[in-house]
């Protein structure tokens, strides 16, 4: 990776266009409207998976929401956007340059809606795809937990006893209404944040914030923080 001029970093000239993970679903949408709605241009089928902006300053790469991290530590993208569960979860070391406004969710405790945790005794039995975020959660309060991980729906382990409660994103709680479930306390609010590769960005740190000015004007470079240690919880948004 090599670096570019002062001339090139403001401009997109010969030099190959900025990488951006998304994660694939609603997300993507809210981003693309807030790329264009900033001037950016993008024509994209349903089933692109890379796609440029029509000047060619942008590479937007689609990959599944848990990869996303992946592929940003790997340089494979040099930006992503995803959420605070997702950067959590995954531990990496990135620099987080902004959050949007767009996008924001719950992390919830839930289970059955005639469960009583007032009758609660001993050790917690937490169904969630959310493991770390558990783990580090209830050990905060010096809550004994046993965290069982699950990939698919996690509303049916209360529905079918395999755990009582549930650690899950909730936007309008109609899921859980449905499955006969009610929350019992809201645990962090999770934020959608643009972050990027240090190496990334350390190449093409004029590009990026000149970027930045565009999609997230006014930069407040002076905020530039860093995810993968224990400093980035999610319950600090």
């Amino acid at each position: 990776m090599s670096s570019s001029s002062s001339n090139s970093n403001s401009s997109n000239g010969n030099s190959p266009p900025l990488t951006m993970a998304l994660p694939k679903g609603r997300l993507t949408e809210q981003v693309l409207e807030h790329l264009q709605s900033c001037g950016f241009r993008f024509s994209i089928s349903r089933r692109s998976l890379t796609v440029t902006d029509d000047t060619g300053r942008l590479k937007l790469i689609l990959v599944k929401n848990s990869d996303l991290p992946v592929y940003v530590s790997h340089g494979i993208a040099g930006l992503g956007v995803c959420g605070t569960d997702v950067l959590y979860e995954a531990g990496s070391e990135f620099f987080e340059l902004h959050t949007f406004e767009f996008g924001t969710t719950r992390m919830c405790l839930a289970c059955l809606a005639d469960h009583d945790p007032s009758s609660d005794r001993g050790e917690l039995t937490v169904a969630t795809k959310f493991t770390r975020f558990a783990h580090d959660f209830f050990h905060a309060r010096g809550i004994p937990v046993q965290v069982i991980r699950l990939n698919g729906s996690v509303e049916l382990a209360p529905v079918l006893g395999l755990a009582p409660y549930i650690v899950d994103l909730v936007e309008t709680g109609s899921t859980l209404k449905a499955n006969n479930l009610k929350v019992t306390e809201d645990l962090a609010e999770i934020r959608v944040k643009l972050v990027c590769n240090p190496a990334y960005y350390k190449v093409h740190h004029r590009r990026v914030a000149d970027l930045l000015r565009q999609v997230a004007a006014p930069y407040p470079h002076d905020q530039i923080t860093q995810t993968g240690d224990t400093t980035h919880d999610p319950r600090n948004g």
